[in-house]
């Protein structure tokens, strides 16, 4: 006799009663583990354990396909057992002393500030911003020499671009944070307007070259691409509104700020040469401390995962279960690995909340050299 649809999904039903009652009865006996782990300063995650539980609950199927679901399966059940131990770590106390310390302010009053760039760049537009116009700040090329300066001690805080709203993320920067034992401490979004520039007296049929930054002439391609100018590319706007000045050539022109063409008296031709106008650049704020601000909302962290299927996703599970809501994610390849890559992840919290704590514990004991950037 064929049974009918009704029939078929309450016996569904009724297995799926099974199936909780038995999930409610292991995670008890998971939180009987997660004590006795207390008690005994055991780890949470044994990777061996739990590949070892896999090929045995696999073993106990009888074809492929549901080989790999069961598979799935008690990945999840296994991942969502580590994360309740994880908790009631957190519960006990056992939470681990995250090396940070937590500050009412920056003490920014004597700072020094160092800047990439030369005088004119959004870089120090960004930093008299955050610091006010009497901030005791030098310049240096590159931002490797920013951050030599602030981990050498030559500069107590270097201000750097990290993100642009229309040509994205600054990936050398992502990199120096990995590199250097350096963090983040607070953040400077600036509204960006490119202006082309020339020496007095230049008009727009003189000019065959163009200078600036290469995010730069991307963010104003749209308004290049109506002249046959050579683009040359510069490490910074402010130099090349310095070079064009220097030089004194009206065949030159340079797409950087109206506060550089003030500075190094050149003409302002066009105003907002860069198709967005609500393009803004997002700075960051960096010390060699590892301090954050008390009322910090935002935490940044890097980490590395294994070359395997679902490894990211068990990563970003332990934001979803500590109900952390996690605004960014970018990856950048590895340095001698290939199709390797390491993760840079936003999301919201402060490091002396319980839920920040409990999903970095995961998170260090199961991804690969996690490090935290920075709260702010």
């Amino acid at each position: 006799m064929k049974m009918d649809l009704t029939d078929l999904r309450g016996q569904l039903d009724e297995i799926d009663a099974q199936i909780v009652a038995l999930y409610e009865r292991r995670m008890d006996i998971c939180g009987q583990v997660a004590e006795y782990k207390i008690e005994n300063g055991k780890k949470v995650f044994d990777k061996a354990r739990e590949e070892e539980k896999l090929r045995k609950v696999k073993s106990l199927t009888h074809n492929e396909f549901n080989s790999h679901g069961i598979e799935e399966l008690f990945e999840q059940i296994m991942s969502i057992s580590r994360k309740l131990q994880y908790r009631l770590l957190t519960e006990h106390g056992s939470t681990g002393r995250l090396p940070f310390i937590g500050v009412d302010h920056l003490d920014v009053g004597k700072a020094r500030v160092v800047f990439q760039g030369a005088e004119g760049a959004y870089s120090q537009a960004a930093m008299m911003q955050y610091f006010g116009d009497e901030v005791n700040s030098f310049h240096v090329d590159t931002f490797r020499d920013a951050m030599i300066a602030i981990d050498e001690g030559s500069a107590d805080f270097a201000v750097l671009p990290i993100e642009n709203s229309t040509a994205g993320i600054v990936s050398e920067i992502y990199d120096l944070l990995v590199e250097f034992e350096n963090y983040i401490v607070g953040e400077q979004i600036i509204k960006i307007e490119h202006c082309l520039m020339a020496a007095p007296g230049t008009s727009i049929e003189d000019i065959k070259t163009v200078y600036s930054h290469p995010q730069s002439l991307m963010q104003s391609a749209r308004f290049l691409k109506d002249y046959s100018w050579q683009q040359i590319s510069m490490q910074n706007n402010a130099f090349a509104a310095r070079k064009v000045a220097q030089d004194g050539d009206r065949k030159q022109a340079a797409i950087a700020s109206a506060y550089a063409a003030q500075l190094y008296g050149l003409d302002v031709l066009v105003r907002g040469v860069n198709q967005s106008s609500t393009n803004s650049t997002r700075f960051i704020i960096v010390t060699n401390q590892k301090i954050f601000l008390e009322k910090a909302g935002k935490v940044s962290i890097c980490f590395e995962v294994p070359h395997e299927s679902g490894s990211l996703y068990h990563m970003l599970s332990h934001f979803i279960y500590n109900n952390l809501n996690m605004n960014r994610i970018e990856s950048r390849p590895i340095e001698g690995r290939n199709w390797e890559y390491r993760f840079f992840i936003d999301f919201d919290g402060n490091l002396a909340d319980s839920s920040v704590k409990n999903a970095l514990r995961g998170l260090r004991e199961e991804a690969r050299n996690m490090k935290i950037l920075g709260n702010y």
